[in-house]
């Protein structure tokens, strides 16, 4: 099913996926869009959001719907000794690969693989095709060291957007965690995660330690987007604040010096 949604003031687009393109990707709520239409003949809904486009006074596709998606919702990734090159402009990949999220292909570096992380880094790194302005490409051994190298086997790559609270973000909304939810909630149950974090601390153990720790960053994660925050932004913003910030270690405590 293709979907024309409509998210008002900015911009009707088309998707089969309202979740990761509107609210993953584009970072909008269910409350703040809505579907126009729905239709199973992506024909269809190609020539209607160029007329909805058009009818609501929005700036129009350059390219339908139809030409930008291949059909069967399998992208066709062109693979040389030195490039991977997309079949879309860079302006619209992201979109394009999260519609394809674990596909794979074959490069002389061996199989790669559309993940969250490599999309990230993919959206990144990719350049522009010199020779076709509805292309884009990336080199092969650049994607190779960041993924897929000894070095990189267990390690984040750098300079990507870190996508995990993005995700923890999908979940809780399909769970209408934040539809149906409130802080003070999220609150008791960081309370609740805070005494099992201590309980397995005093016991020692490292499993439940883990398991503790990755609840209640979760539990921040909604309790921040409650509050039309993002728990990165508040990351942030904790940290600029203590990061030349001095003071001394007082049993087992850094206490930070006052003027």
């Amino acid at each position: 099913m293709y979907y024309i949604y409509h998210i008002p003031g900015k911009k009707i687009g088309v998707t089969r996926n309202l979740n990761t393109r509107v609210t993953l990707i584009q970072g909008y709520k269910e409350n703040e869009y809505e579907v126009l239409e729905q239709s199973d003949d992506i024909n269809y809904v190609s020539d209607r959001e160029i007329e909805l486009q058009k009818s609501y006074g929005y700036k129009q596709d350059l390219h339908k719907y139809n030409k930008l998606k291949p059909k069967l919702n399998k992208m066709k990734i062109t693979s040389t000794e030195q490039t991977s090159t997309f079949p879309c402009p860079k302006n619209k990949l992201k979109g394009q690969l999260m519609d394809n999220l674990g596909i794979k292909w074959k490069t002389p570096h061996g199989q790669f693989e559309l993940t969250n992380q490599s999309i990230a880094w993919i959206d990144h790194h990719c350049k522009p095709s010199m020779y076709n302005n509805e292309r884009c490409f990336i080199y092969n051994k650049a994607f190779y060291e960041a993924f897929y190298s000894e070095s990189a086997l267990g390690i984040k790559p750098p300079q990507i957007q870190d996508l995990r609270f993005d995700l923890i973000r999908e979940w809780a909304t399909e769970r209408n965690i934040i539809s149906k939810g409130n802080s003070h909630t999220q609150y008791v149950k960081m309370q609740e995660e805070c005494g099992e974090l201590a309980e397995a601390l005093l016991k020692k153990d490292r499993k439940e330690i883990y398991d503790a720790i990755g609840d209640i960053i979760v539990v921040l994660t909604n309790l921040a987007t409650l509050e039309d925050m993002k728990v990165e932004d508040c990351i942030d913003y904790a940290y600029n604040e203590i990061a030349n910030r001095k003071g001394k270690m007082i049993n087992g405590t850094f206490v930070k010096q006052t003027l």
